[in-house]
């Protein structure tokens, strides 16, 4: 089973400085950084240190993953944000989890004693409502359906069309709302009936620059997600 690491990074460069050297070469067979533009020098230092960088031709978090789909060549995919919310140490966790015949794998910051240092009284609440909401109107068992952290099966992504958006997505992706496809991963295996599991990790604070998330306006495409799954997808 082989597995491809995805970084996606936009002006990321203190923490990848900090995260990365703890990322060890045998934890995966294919490295992607999926940057968004960064100004910062976050692609030079990637670049210098070997690593392979698409920089995206469009705007979004779903976009970037979508363009990178053809040069994925594991088995299994692995989501990781380089700022120092992810713990890299949890890679071999979430790869021995993925072997025993899982579909998703997701570190949960909620499980257990697990717990996120990098979260507000905003996000921590959407994350609860959201994940609840999942849970409810599509079957699922989660404690944390929105993190990127998480392990799967490459081939759900087609699979399951987790590479294909409504229109109105598409727009909000243009106007600067960064969302991954991990709710919508998440919300498609709860209907799918796939087999998910969730180990603790916490979430530890951000190491460098500005959170990209903007809660507001990306619970609002959450809504949006929701509806299109429950009366269009199928």
């Amino acid at each position: 089973m082989k597995t491809s690491l995805i970084i996606p990074t936009l002006n990321e460069l203190g923490g990848m400085k900090v995260i990365m050297p703890r990322i060890k070469k045998g934890w995966y067979d294919q490295i992607i950084i999926i940057d968004g533009g960064s100004t910062d020098g976050t692609i030079e230092y990637a670049k210098e240190n070997g690593y392979f960088v698409y920089v995206q031709k469009e705007k979004g978090l779903r976009q970037g993953l979508r363009e990178i789909l053809g040069m994925i060549t594991g088995d299994i995919m692995i989501t990781f944000s380089p700022d120092g919310n992810c713990i890299p140490e949890l890679i071999p966790s979430l790869i021995e989890e993925m072997k025993k015949g899982y579909d998703m794998v997701i570190v949960s910051r909620y499980m257990g004693k697990a717990k996120s240092h990098d979260d507000d009284a905003i996000t921590k609440f959407g994350n609860w409502m959201f994940t609840a909401m999942i849970n409810i109107l599509f079957g699922g068992h989660y404690t944390d359906a929105l993190g990127i952290y998480r392990a799967y099966r490459t081939d759900i992504i087609k699979k399951f069309e987790i590479d294909r958006d409504a229109k109105i997505l598409h727009l909000a992706e243009r106007a600067g709302i960064l969302i991954g496809w991990e709710p919508k991963l998440s919300i498609r295996c709860a209907k799918r009936k796939a087999k998910v599991l969730e180990i603790p990790g916490d979430e530890p604070a951000r190491i460098y620059g500005k959170r990209k998330m903007r809660p507001f306006r990306s619970g609002s495409i959450m809504l949006i997600q929701i509806l299109y799954e429950i009366f269009v997808w199928r």
